[in-house]
Order: C-alpha cells, then structure tokens, then sequence
C-alpha cells in the first residue's frame, strides 16, 4: 500500500514493477509507510512538492532515465539529508561502494534476505528521526536566544564565560543589582539554572 503523505516512510525508487510491489507488501507487512517511485525524475519531482520529505530512500542502481547514482548526485545538490540504501546487482558493488563514501548510508545486494533488508531500513529510519530530533532541538534554542534583548545577550556571554556579577557589572559599568536581573531574565527565558547549563546550550547553539 502507498501513503504519499505519510509524513515519515519509506521511499522507494524502482523502475521494475515487480520489484516495487514486492517490497511494497515486504515494508507495508512490517508497519513501514511506503511511496514509490517508478524512476528517478517522478521521485525529484515529488521531493519538490509542498510537504516535507520524511524517511529513507531506496534507490535502485541501474534505472532509467536517471540511474539510481545520477538521482544521488541530485539528491546531494539539494541538500538531502534523508538516509540512502542502494539496492544493486553484484555488478554494482563498486559503484556503490562509491556512493558510500559520497556519504550514502549503506547498499544491499540482490537477490537481498528480507529480514536483512527490513533490519537496515529500520536503522536509516531511525537514524533519520535523531537526525530530525536534533533540528527541533536547535529550532527551540534558536528561538530562544532570539527573544533575548541585546543586553541580556552581553550579560549571557559574561555569564557563560564564567564570570562574577561584579567583574560584568564593571565591564558593562552597570551595578551587580542589574547584572542580577539580567541574569535572571536569561535564566528564565533560556531555561537554564547555572552557568554551565547556560555554556552547554550556547555551545549546542
């Protein structure tokens, strides 16, 4: 079964009917959303639409019009980050294996186990959500640090850096009372409750 709007699945790019509702049943069986592609320009075309792409993608190697490395070497440009299995043929190996060092997650060889599939499928997925887990993390700091005023951001770099409320309150030429305050506001609105805290989530940033 096709979910094209599953929000995470796995996508499958395949010129070879058979092959696709084979492993279309194989995924669907074990709980996996699947989308799949028939070639490599109506997946490109898909990534282009106006929902985002979650998942990992099956690439076939030997595909026309696009072979399975030309819509890699696509998917590269655009900036994808989605985790990728080459599916190829023993002729493959080499060409896949140069793929692995584009930063492909890993091929698997036809005729392939099934349960050996399914196993590297579950692990590019999960690697794909931490990956996705990281961004949300870094669009909260983000966000956070963005509600800071400038003044509270030259009193978080002070603080980060270690130092006392009364050398900031020198450098800054303000009393230790205010540094204080400051100090507080960026605690609350950071969430953060001591100077390592605060360093660590600045670091992360």
């Amino acid at each position: 079964m096709t979910h094209p709007n599953h929000p995470v699945a796995v996508h499958l790019v395949d010129d070879e009917a058979p092959v696709r509702d084979a492993l279309e049943f194989l995924f669907s069986s074990h709980g996996f959303s699947v989308c799949s592609y028939a070639n490599g320009p109506t997946f490109l075309a898909a990534l282009d639409g106006p929902t985002p792409v979650r998942g990992c993608i099956l690439l076939d190697v030997r595909m026309e019009p696009l072979s399975g490395l030309q819509v890699y070497d696509e998917l590269a440009a655009r900036g994808n980050t989605l985790p990728v299995i080459f599916l190829t043929g023993h002729g493959d190996i080499p060409m896949a294996v140069e793929a692995l060092k584009k930063g492909a997650f890993d091929f698997v060889e036809k005729p392939f186990g099934d349960a050996a599939l399914v196993e590297r499928v579950r692990d590019a997925l999960a690697v794909e959500a931490a990956q996705q887990q990281r961004l949300a993390e870094g669009d909260a700091r983000g966000a956070k640090l963005a509600g800071l005023t400038q003044r509270e951001r030259e009193v978080m770099q002070r603080v980060a850096a270690g130092k006392l409320n009364k050398v900031i309150a020198d450098e800054m030429h303000i009393s230790v009372r205010t540094v204080e305050v400051y100090r507080a506001r960026v605690y609350a609105k950071l969430d953060v409750r001591s100077s390592a805290e605060l360093a660590t989530l600045l670091a992360k940033a």
